[in-house]
């Protein structure tokens, strides 16, 4: 939603990736060329999977496994590509042959994608994680042994964990902010989010119910980019691109880019950054406090020439007192 909400022109990176392109056989085996030995080259992913929330082709390029593709791949001997996947005898993997091992095509089927990108801890203990865990092992024992990849599993399930312990803490301080009364500036005085609503951005579903973070029992805060307080942002990114780091660059073998590139040690920064504008503005309200100054949040923060453009502004103009929810209220509409 915090995509969706924007104007066509901030998202052409979403829309082209995120329509047709999803359906068609062309986008991956190229059209009036289609060629299978061209579809099962690593770099037919990148046009799509890459980007700081699903950081796929940057994860594996600067990978061991990547760094092999890229030094051989010219070498028919190495990779040869005319051959099936199912055939397939390479001196590294590429995303077809993990991902669509043997050809099959539906790639979630040998991934290890958990819940919101896998920005959860990795290993949750359900079912059917641990179906996907063993089948993650049996696409690494071709090359490794199996202890090699549940190793290279638990070292995952580590980081996912130490990064969620401090996108919580980061979190924490932005809601003990907010319900402190001291964020800048507020739901109630920022243009309505991409559903006409305005309820606190971090107030996800069941997790922060009550009046105190705005919207009625029930109603669920959206993400947001863009027009929401500094350390609202800081929290997004901590879970929309950090974590994403640190999760892709475990699974594709990347520890460099899980650690270095804006992975735990991003989230350290972010989690800095977080405490520092809390303790900011709390220092500001308490010298207001005390020089009597009754702070009033600035009217570019309600309306603007870019905020009209954006789908609350809309619904708010066209269809007063009600909201996306109202007006798309049949079972499955965003599915569709």
């Amino acid at each position: 939603a915090w995509s969706i909400e924007r104007p066509p022109g901030d998202t052409a990176g979403c829309t082209f990736c995120h329509t047709s392109p999803e359906e068609r056989c062309s986008t991956c085996h190229q059209r009036h060329q289609f060629n299978p030995a061209v579809a099962r080259k690593s770099e037919q992913c990148k046009t799509c999977h890459w980007g700081k929330d699903h950081r796929d082709w940057e994860a594996y390029d600067i990978s061991i496994h990547g760094t092999v593709y890229q030094v051989n791949k010219w070498d028919p001997t190495q990779f040869d590509m005319s051959k099936k996947l199912a055939d397939a005898d390479y001196v590294g993997p590429t995303c077809q042959y993990c991902h669509m091992r043997g050809g099959h095509h539906n790639v979630q089927r040998l991934s290890t994608v958990y819940t919101s990108m896998g920005m959860s801890n990795a290993d949750r203990g359900a079912p059917l994680w641990k179906e996907k865990r063993d089948t993650w092992v049996s696409v690494c024992d071709d090359c490794h042994s199996p202890r090699f990849a549940r190793e290279n599993l638990q070292a995952m399930n580590e980081a996912c964990k130490d990064a969620g312990l401090k996108y919580t803490e980061t979190f924490k301080v932005a809601e003990n902010l907010m319900l402190d009364g001291m964020g800048e500036p507020m739901p109630k005085d920022l243009a309505p989010d991409w559903s006409g609503q305005h309820i606190w951005s971090l107030k996800i579903g069941a997790y922060h119910e009550g009046a105190k973070y705005g919207g009625k029992k029930g109603e669920s805060g959206e993400f947001r980019m863009s027009n929401c307080s500094d350390i609202e942002r800081v929290c997004f990114e901590s879970v929309g691109y950090w974590m994403t780091y640190i999760f892709k660059g475990m699974a594709h073998g990347s520890w460099n880019d899980a650690t270095y590139c804006d992975g735990s040690f991003g989230m350290d920064r972010w989690l800095v950054k977080a405490k520092a504008a809390s303790e900011q503005a709390r220092r500001f309200t308490a010298l207001e406090k005390k020089a009597g100054i009754n702070w009033v949040p600035s009217e570019f923060w309600r309306k603007g020439d870019y905020l009209d453009q954006l789908s609350g502004m809309k619904i708010v103009k066209e269809f007063p007192g009600k909201t996306i929810f109202d007006l798309c209220p049949e079972p499955g509409w965003l599915d569709t």
